[in-house]
């Protein structure tokens, strides 16, 4: 499960980015949050850790197949599961 943010703690100006990049990488490993990177007070990018960012895209991806099955299932776009067995050589 995912740390919720905590925007008391997980929002960073650019400049402590640019002055002290290992400091704020070490916090997202500590607390395996993502981090608001700010510019003028606006958001302008976010910095999260390489698993996390891996895990949230493979449950991107999934969702993705999962509507473009649902919408196959609707529209009859199916094949037969003794076709697809002998498709497969099942």
């Amino acid at each position: 499960m995912r740390a919720a943010v905590k925007f008391s703690e997980d929002v960073v100006p650019l400049g402590e980015m640019k002055v002290n990049p290992g400091k704020i990488v070490r916090r997202i490993d500590e607390t395996g949050r993502p981090v608001l990177l700010t510019s003028h007070g606006r958001g302008v990018a976010v910095v999260q850790g390489l698993a996390e960012f891996e895990a949230a895209q493979e449950e991107r991806d999934f969702m993705r197949a999962v509507v473009a099955g649902l919408a196959d299932l609707e529209t009859g776009h199916v094949v037969p599961l003794e076709d697809v067995r002998r498709r497969l050589g099942l």
